[in-house]
């Protein structure tokens, strides 16, 4: 890692719309200092290339805290780049040395169609939240306090693992199936483990993996790559969750 200013060659998708064919554009930044965010220097990019009159890089990103997950980019063959439980935003330049070259990508995926050059429309993960990501509470009259709904302290932190997905999609891209199951697990999960998710339990399962297999994303073959490149280390153990609590909503009670 150097602590000097670095001068390096970018290869970055541009696609100009969803209907257009894009290609690979080759760039060089020089003075990128390794204190520099991955965004930063994309800013610094972009301000030359405004400067000169041409069309900036359009991408995602919006809190850079590694909080919202919109930063998303696949960077030199890895969702979010080189380093682990972190979001782009948070991936800085240290993380690469003077004359390295780096292959800047959007999500592939068909269920992420590209919006421009690194955007895609992460709309089918809002589909499949809006298919049954959510408990329906009458919070009105009279409720119950929820320091006396006894929860297993593990089954609490379990769900609170699982709670922590921002949706960024990084398991769709890296996986080789674009499967979003671990998206999906995780979310069946939170509210599986906590009794306040038990009374829609088995609608929730079905309506969002029905809506998962309709945006077109792949199945689960357990190769593990979405568990290593998560930004928020999500365990696979969800995955397994989900097809449990799917299967046991297919069963039929007995007459």
């Amino acid at each position: 890692m150097s602590s000097e200013n670095m001068t390096l060659k970018l290869k970055i998708w541009r696609q100009k719309d969803s209907f257009e064919a894009g290609k690979m554009v080759d760039y060089t930044i020089t003075g990128v200092s390794p204190d520099m965010s991955f965004l930063e220097m994309i800013d610094v990019l972009n301000d030359d290339l405004i400067r000169k009159g041409d069309d900036p890089v359009a991408f995602d990103h919006d809190c850079r805290e590694g909080i919202c997950g919109m930063c998303s980019m696949f960077i030199n063959g890895e969702a979010h780049g080189p380093n682990r439980g972190v979001t782009t935003c948070q991936l800085h330049m240290r993380s690469f040395n003077d004359g390295d070259t780096i292959y800047i990508e959007p999500w592939r995926s068909q269920g992420f169609p590209v919006i421009k050059d690194l955007m895609v429309d992460r709309g089918a993960f809002d589909r499949i939240i809006q298919a049954g990501g959510f408990i329906s509470v009458n919070t009105s009259g009279r409720t119950l306090d929820a320091n006396a709904i006894p929860i297993a302290k593990e089954d609490a932190d379990t769900a609170f693992d699982a709670a922590t997905c921002i949706g960024c999609g990084a398991c769709v891209a890296t996986c080789p199936n674009s499967s979003a199951m671990l998206f999906v697990g995780a979310k069946v999960s939170q509210f599986a483990l906590l009794p306040q998710g038990h009374p829609e339990r088995k609608e929730r399962v079905v309506n969002m993996v029905k809506q998962m297999d309709e945006e077109g994303f792949g199945n689960c073959s357990n190769i593990g790559a979405c568990e290593v490149q998560c930004p928020k280390n999500i365990s696979i153990e969800v995955i397994a969750r989900m097809n449990r609590e799917y299967f046991g909503a297919l069963v039929k009670p007995e007459n």
